[in-house]
């Protein structure tokens, strides 16, 4: 398998997260009420799963290692409208957080906020999913040979191994906080 077999395997799933949202989404909207647990499984699988997971070993391993190779200008462009994709989507979801907390705590009007936070995102990234998987990542392995290519894909394995650790890690930090 090569370095981006992965990555474009957890596209799959945050397609099939996506087409959820966006059906609550067509509730949330037809009801004008949305069920703020959901909003919160939806935020952290967009936090702990597409964010940190899958764009950490795009941002922390891929994007580190192409970064020191001569790429194209084109190549070199696309990689940091990429990055910039990945802020937009955290700065998306803090703002999703934002409105779901002032909705439980009963402001009506945040309903709106949180749906346009959640179309935002579900309009966001399959745009995003496929810039990565039919421009940047066939470009990306260009730029690598198979031995690097496969390393790579060895420290993906190990960044995703250590993920649930620090991801209940920080679930045990945050308790502890507020005791």
């Amino acid at each position: 398998m090569q370095a981006r077999g992965p990555l474009m395997i957890e596209h799959r799933l945050i397609e099939r997260m996506l087409l959820i949202i966006k059906e609550h989404l067509a509730k949330i909207e037809a009801r004008q009420s949305v069920d703020p647990e959901f909003v919160d499984t939806a935020v952290d699988f967009v936090r702990t799963y597409a964010d940190r997971t899958h764009h950490g070993k795009e941002e922390d391993i891929m994007f580190r290692e192409l970064d020191k190779r001569p790429l194209s200008a084109e190549d070199r462009r696309l990689m940091q409208e990429l990055i910039e994709d990945h802020v937009f989507g955290r700065k998306t979801t803090e703002a999703l957080v934002a409105a779901n907390s002032r909705y439980r705590r009963g402001d009506q009007a945040a309903l709106a906020d949180v749906a346009r936070h959640l179309r935002a995102l579900v309009e966001f990234y399959p745009g995003h999913i496929d810039k990565e998987d039919k421009q940047f990542f066939p470009a990306a392995r260009g730029y690598l040979s198979e031995e690097e290519d496969q390393a790579m894909l060895a420290e993906f394995l190990e960044f995703d191994r250590k993920m649930i650790h620090e991801k209940y890690l920080s679930v045990v930090e945050e308790l502890e906080a507020g005791q």
